[in-house]
């Protein structure tokens, strides 16, 4: 809200200030129930209608991100419809459409640039930064829009950012970024196999679920769960692991925070990390891991200090430092295993967990 960051001595920096508005058509779930995986879909006639309202709309911005909503993100397949949608109803007006694709590069097969975005974005402390960028951010697309956004960043002539040296560490994440991204996103399946396999902590994704970006958001029930399991992904992370989190108010949220982030790059939210909101149903968002047995260790102090309907398993200690040879046949046994939905026993999520080291 412009009123909430207004000052008296002068601009503060908002789109407003530019002649820039700003409207917004919500998600919905399709005719008959909910969307295929629990992901709502765009609403076409309401951008149709919002479009006709308004022959000043320029630009369509598409978030893919779910965010802090109880939603699957919205996936390739659905940008795509409606891309086409928007490109052949509106094709007199040119419009740019624009992806903000954060936490989901590299996880399908495809991206928003290849079914018609004109221009994304992202971070490189996330998906393709590969744990390895110290900061910055990304436009990709068509070229006559990232010269625009160059322009815009810098100054006509004076095109771009500053890369402060960081040109290596920004190719050397790049290479190493799908590696990354696979690792949090099996790490994101055994977060969402342990706790709502057998927990029943109700997850979104679900384990065996279709995935199009690496966040995996868990309902813990109590404000005391939440604080804890992001206490424990601090406690286990390599830097900061003396700092206990603290939920607080941030600005941009509506709610108290907590956040657990013990990153070698600052905010680096694909090395291992979590947070949510302090609301019920008290929701940690979890994302990340350079390798998914780290998020195994969390697990296993996590299950111990949450508190759940069913104790003879939550408090059931997992040894996972046990029997790990290295070998593919370990690797197949544990994706076989957090793809099979939710009806492994108590003692085979254990055994599960038991495959490495």
């Amino acid at each position: 809200d412009e009123e909430d960051y207004h000052y008296e001595d002068g601009l503060v920096g908002s789109l407003a200030e530019w002649g820039v508005s700003y409207g917004e058509v919500p998600l919905q779930s399709p005719p008959g129930g909910p969307a295929r995986n629990g992901q709502e879909l765009f609403d076409l006639p309401a951008i149709d209608a919002a479009l006709e309202a308004d022959p000043s709309i320029k630009v369509l911005a598409i978030q893919r991100s779910c965010g802090y909503s109880w939603r699957q993100s919205i996936s390739v397949q659905e940008i795509e419809r409606a891309i086409r949608h928007i490109k052949s109803k509106w094709s007199s007006r040119n419009l740019i459409v624009f992806v903000d694709i954060c936490y989901g590069e590299l996880v399908e097969d495809r991206e928003p640039t290849h079914v018609g975005a004109d221009l994304v974005a992202g971070s490189l402390i996330k998906n393709l930064g590969g744990t390895i960028a110290r900061s910055g951010g990304y436009v990709a697309g068509k070229k006559k829009y990232v010269q625009a956004a160059m322009n815009r960043l810098g100054a006509p002539g004076v095109a771009g950012g500053a890369t402060l040296s960081q040109n290596r560490n920004l190719y050397q994440g790049l290479f190493l970024s799908p590696t990354v991204v696979g690792e949090a996103l099996k790490g994101a399946s055994l977060i969402a196999e342990v706790l709502g396999g057998e927990l029943g902590c109700p997850c979104n994704p679900p384990s065996s679920s279709f995935r199009t970006d690496i966040i995996q958001a868990v309902q813990l029930g109590t404000r005391g769960n939440l604080i804890a399991f992001c206490g424990c992904v601090q406690r286990h992370s390599p830097v900061g692991a003396y700092i206990s989190p603290t939920p607080g108010r941030t600005p941009g949220y509506g709610d108290e925070v907590i956040f657990a982030d013990g990153t070698f790059m600052d905010g680096s939210t694909l090395e291992l990390s979590a947070d949510g909101p302090l609301r019920a149903p008290y929701t940690a968002f979890a994302q990340g891991g350079t390798h998914w047995t780290h998020w195994a260790i969390v697990l296993e102090a996590a299950l111990q200090e949450m508190q759940f309907p069913s104790p003879s398993f939550a408090v059931q200690k997992i040894d996972v430092c046990q029997q790990h040879d290295g070998s593919a046949d370990d690797e197949n046994r544990f994706l076989s295993s957090i793809g099979g939905g939710s009806s492994s026993s108590p003692q085979q999520v254990k055994n599960d967990m038991d495959l490495f080291y």
